[in-house]
């Protein structure tokens, strides 16, 4: 008769507190009917699916009959702590979902590559080398420190004393000639 009071004014409260002191089934029963629902529309509507929605109300209101030792009124109302905890489960299934499963992670050696792709990738290596080769000094010098030795156009033209347009420059004028040497 009292958990049937406590439904009739939502006392929300009380009945969470009878669930945490008294371990009322009765109690939360009658939570479980409100929240339930709500919790799964809570969800969807932050664009879970209805499965996903539906797995994750149950184990908040299980966490809820599990947990319901840690709730304290003075901090949150029962409606805050149980749509908190519904947030958390979400965030934590779309965490799993943004991760691969075990099986889907390779393992064991990487494939022998391709002969054909090996060979193509050996003649485009040697060719690039000696297009870098014709490239006039000062152009083949820039390229070498950008992109073998991982300069940046400031640090080159600190290292060189050469101004940094004249760098952008000779640079530019070194791929173009390596696209129409390569092409």
């Amino acid at each position: 008769m009292a958990v049937e009071r406590m439904a009739e004014t939502e006392d929300w409260t009380a009945l969470l507190l009878a669930v945490r002191d008294r371990q009322d089934r009765a109690a939360f029963a009658v939570l479980f009917r409100h929240f339930a629902p709500r919790i799964k529309g809570f969800l969807m509507k932050s664009g879970a699916s209805g499965a996903l929605a539906e797995e994750c109300a149950q184990d908040v209101m299980a966490t809820l009959w599990h947990k319901a030792h840690l709730f304290d009124p003075a901090r949150a109302s029962v409606a805050t702590w149980v749509f908190t905890i519904a947030r958390n489960r979400r965030i934590d299934a779309l965490r799993r979902s943004a991760r691969p499963e075990p099986e889907d992670l390779p393992w064991g050696p990487e494939p022998e590559p391709d002969q054909q792709e090996a060979m193509e990738l050996a003649e485009d290596t040697r060719r690039l080398g000696d297009a870098i080769a014709r490239l006039p000094e000062k152009q083949r010098e820039l390229i070498e420190k950008a992109y073998f030795g991982d300069l940046t156009h400031s640090e080159i033209a600190s290292e060189t004393g050469l101004p940094l347009g004249t760098i952008k420059s000779r640079i530019r004028l070194a791929l173009d000639r390596l696209r129409q040497s390569l092409s």
